[in-house]
Formats: structure tokens, C-alpha cells, sequence
């Protein structure tokens, strides 16, 4: 695709800190890490979103996380980690190819991803039972 950092970098017009690759897939240090490690996974063929991935190419990136998660916690000494996307603008995403943030996690990081909330009364079944309908 044109204008996309990512297909830049699977063709080799844009460097990176290649860490794996498969025959479909490529990870590759996020230059703009939570933490040292921060490690991006995208499909090699541009897909936009979530929603634009072929099953089992989403597959295969679940797979790479997988065990780049691993290697996170063998080589840098991670506590745990957290496996995101983020998917179109309100969801934070800024670069439109499809990909997964593997961040290496610590105890004492500090790092807090999402506020928790309640629902209103009566409200949770309202919304599981639009969600139920959006499914069928």
C-alpha cells in the first residue's frame, strides 16, 4: 500500500529492529516503546484493522505474539505482559496496518491501561441483549 510506514518496512524501504518472521507475519521493535522490548506484530499484506484480517492470518499473528511474549519474558526479565490493538481513530490507531502490541510488563511499572466503570442499573442486560441481536 501506498503511504504505509508498515508495508515500508516489509519491503525493506524503511529500517527496523526485525526481532521474527514467518512466511506471513513480521515483528519488529515499536520505535516508541512503553518499554524496552515493545514489540509490534504485523501481517506482511496490508490489512487495515481487526475487522480486515483473514481468520487465519489473525491466527498466525496470535501465534507470533505468542511467542515473542515468551521471548520477552526470557531475555529481558518480564514479569508479564500485555498483548493490544487498537483499531480505528477512537480506538487510538494510528498507523492503518493492522497490528499487535506485545508490551513487556513489571510490577513496580506503574502502568495502568484502562479505568473500570459500572453500569447503570438494568443497563447490562440491555446492552448484552443488543449485542445478542448484533450477532445473529
Amino acid at each position: 500500500m501506498r503511504n504505509c510506514i508498515f508495508c515500508d518496512i516489509v519491503a525493506g524501504r524503511t529500517p527496523a529492529v526485525k526481532i521474527m518472521e514467518t512466511h506471513r507475519t513480521l515483528a519488529f521493535l515499536d520505535i516508541a516503546p512503553v518499554h524496552y522490548g515493545h514489540t509490534l506484530i504485523i501481517p506482511k499484506a496490508h490489512h487495515q484493522n481487526l475487522l480486515d484480517l483473514p481468520d487465519e492470518l489473525w491466527l498466525e499473528m496470535g501465534q507470533a505474539s505468542r511467542r515473542v511474549a515468551g521471548a520477552l519474558m526470557k531475555a529481558l526479565y518480564a514479569r508479564g505482559f500485555n498483548i493490544g490493538m487498537n483499531n480505528f481513530d477512537a480506538a487510538g490507531q494510528v498507523v492503518y496496518h493492522a497490528h499487535l502490541h506485545v508490551i513487556p510488563r513489571y510490577l513496580s511499572d506503574g502502568l495502568h491501561f484502562f479505568p473500570q466503570g459500572d453500569y447503570q442499573p438494568g443497563d447490562m442486560e440491555k446492552v448484552g441483549q443488543q449485542l445478542r441481536q448484533a450477532l445473529e
